[in-house]
């Protein structure tokens, strides 16, 4: 018999085995953590079983997903989305409850005309509503993240929904096991469970922010994070057997934890710090639920797991796409969020397990709904993947409002040659279209916040509604016109697509990315990005010009050592490209960039930058624009060919001389 060590050590070998598996395929590692669970499980390959050991560790995973989600729970975030939360999230979560309860009767009464008795009462349909009703967080908002829909109008109301059903669990945690009462006892037991809930956090809220602020201050001054982190556990754990003490249970007292550490300044801290604790004993919880799924009625039952998978998918993202419409939004805008939203969530095992083990939901449907939950989770990448189509389907009407988009952009970037089209319009893009405007450069600024479109529109500003990282949006903006394409959002993801799009429609176009550190700088090159800008680098450059100034480095040295760094760090700013303002003569004797492109039959076609031999005559090659529009770095074995555009700092004396060798005749 294997010990509890040995399985914990199993347990995490499938776990990596598992996340990795799935971060290659680009799904969510919570769906790795419940097939490895079903994989080990005692029902398939029989590696590992249950342990009572094993589950209390698991236990900890949920306590700690609640207290992540008391942090996130603050009063400002509800203020500004009540009527997403309270009017849109309210009527989801409960209509979903009192569907499932009347379903319930509904087959009670089939039932009762067959010789097969309906093996669920009315408290297991209660819990079954509420895990339906509950959608995967996790899943949904990393999605809408790398699609940048967190801003766009279903995104929105994903965010209200999602919100108001993590804010639903704690309630259902006290109501759950006081269903597990029988006949008169269960009112009574539920009103005891109820005053126990209000008097514990009115207790804890009224006086205990005071008392976790200044307690977490006291241990913050002794500068130990060993110790920051052993009061963070204690105060959790502390809490969560508070709770349970008081016969409500753990994930209350962490969720309560969580909201009273939200209302101190180190709530960023603890979100660093409790992380690793949170992702890890999740996905212990998690391959837990994976091994309670039994295969063998899944097989047998299968028509019954697809039945339990489509029909709730269908009728949840018929209901909140009803339901969104109903609190006046377009019908487009509707079915997506009713699509976003349709599966399953983590909170719905969650109450799925603790129904269970409170004896409401009888043993022959756990395999089936386990299932169908897992099944509605894996669907879920490809229902955001494919939902702009089935919205065109469905809805005529959002076509048409799309191609209205697109027209507008086209319209107000029609008449525009050798523009700059700047992808985002948050502050940093805002900036550089004040110094375009002074350059009197035109641009085309893409924003998807349509609150601040329309402000920027109303001022006379050249920016419009359309996401960038959709190629119908830069081609609309003109993107084959451009003169260049500006990121100016630091998201890698985001930056990839464009760049994708503009290699695909517009490979001589350049493009500058911002990011914030130098990470994914290779990758951005490879990409096809002309110069990226990290704002780590930036910062530091200004950090160190003014430190330098400060201690009495005169203002010239200053500079030129912050050029000198820029220099070494890039491509583009060794030197400049001549203008018709550079001709003092400090400046004809500095360095300068001067782009030359090779013809198709040029004899320095074939030859490598070795051959060449530029830095003979005093000249670097920076960088190498290929014919197809990629920057590639000059690397002495990189072979020339013909339509190549080479970068070159020197001297005016030695450019002169480099051109006159690249273009010469054969």
């Amino acid at each position: 018999m294997a010990t509890t060590l040995e399985l914990v050590l199993l347990y995490l070998i499938a776990a990596v085995l598992g996340v990795v598996t799935f971060r290659f395929m680009k799904l969510p590692p919570m769906l790795g953590y419940l097939v490895v669970g079903v994989l080990i499980g005692p029902n398939a390959l029989a590696l590992a079983k249950d342990s009572a050991g094993v589950r209390h560790l698991a236990e900890f995973g949920v306590v700690f997903l609640m207290f992540v989600l008391g942090l996130e729970f603050n009063l400002p975030k509800l203020r500004s989305m009540r009527t997403l939360v309270f009017g849109l999230g309210l009527s989801q979560v409960v209509l979903t409850v009192i569907g499932a309860v009347l379903g319930h009767f509904l087959l009670d009464w089939v039932f009762s005309f067959t010789s097969r008795p309906w093996e669920l009462g009315w408290q297991g349909a209660i819990v079954l509503g509420g895990a339906i009703a509950m959608s995967s967080t996790a899943i949904v908002v990393k999605l809408m993240a790398e699609r940048l829909e967190i801003d766009s109008e279903h995104g929105k109301r994903v965010l209200g929904i999602l919100l108001f059903q993590d804010l639903a669990v704690v309630p259902l945690l006290v109501l759950i096991p006081a269903l597990g009462q029988s006949g008169g006892e269960l009112m009574s037991a539920l009103a005891f469970a109820t005053l126990k809930a209000i008097a514990l956090l009115t207790v804890l809220l009224v006086g205990g922010q005071k008392v976790m602020r200044w307690w977490l201050t006291l241990v913050a001054r002794r500068k130990s994070e060993e110790l920051f982190m052993l009061n963070l556990l204690l105060i959790t754990l502390g809490l969560a057997w508070l709770t349970e003490q008081a016969g409500l249970s753990l994930a209350l007292g962490a969720f309560v934890a969580g909201m009273l550490v939200a209302e101190t300044e180190y709530k960023h801290q603890v979100e660093t710090d409790i992380r690793p604790f949170h992702d890890v004993l999740l996905g212990l919880f998690f391959i837990t639920i994976g091994m309670k799924l039994d295969w063998r009625p899944v097989i047998d039952q299968w028509l019954l797991v697809l039945l339990l998978t489509t029909l709730p998918v269908i009728a949840k993202a018929a209901l909140v796409a009803a339901l969104a419409w109903i609190f006046r939004t377009t019908p487009g805008v509707a079915v997506r969020t009713g699509l976003y939203l349709a599966q399953a969530g983590e909170f719905g095992f969650v109450l799925l397990t603790l129904g269970a083990e409170q004896g409401l939901i009888a043993p022959v449907w756990m395999s089936p709904v386990l299932a169908s939950m897992v099944l509605s989770m894996l669907a879920t990448p490809f229902l955001i993947m494919y939902s702009d189509a089935i919205v065109n389907r469905l809805v005529s009407s959002d076509w048409l409002l799309q191609s209205v988009a697109l027209t507008s952009i086209a319209k107000k970037s029609i008449a525009t040659q050798g523009h700059v089209i700047i992808c985002g319009y948050g502050r940093s893009g805002q900036n550089l279209a004040r110094l375009l405007d002074k350059e009197r450069i035109p641009y085309m600024a893409l924003d998807l916040d349509p609150d601040r479109v329309r402000m920027a529109a109303a001022a006379g500003q050249s920016v419009v509604f359309g996401d960038a990282a959709r190629a119908q949006s830069l081609m609309a903006a003109g993107l084959a016109r451009a003169a260049a394409v500006v990121v100016s959002y630091p998201d890698t993801a985001s930056a990839m697509r464009i760049l994708g799009h503009v290699q695909a429609h517009a490979p001589k176009v350049p493009v500058v990315v911002r990011t914030v550190d130098d990470t994914d700088l290779d990758k951005l090159r490879a990409a096809g990005a002309t110069e990226v800008v990290p704002e780590a680098i930036e910062g530091s450059l200004m950090l160190a010009g003014h430190a330098l100034a400060l201690v009495g480095v005169p203002m010239q040295r200053v500079v030129r050592i912050t050029r000198d760094a820029r220099d070494a760090r890039y491509g583009l700013l060794r030197g400049y490209f001549h203008g018709a303002d550079d001709d003092t003569v400090d400046e004809l004797q500095q360095a300068r960039l001067l782009s030359v492109s090779l013809p198709t039959a040029g004899h320095c076609v074939g030859q490598s930058l070795a051959q060449l031999a530029m830095h003979a005559i005093g000249v670097q090659v920076v960088s190498v624009r290929r014919h197809s529009g990629g920057v590639v770095d000059a690397s002495d074995e990189l072979l020339l060919g013909g339509g190549d555009t080479l970068v070159l700092s020197g001297t005016p004396e030695a450019l002169a001389l480099a051109e006159a060798k690249l273009l010469g005749a054969r």
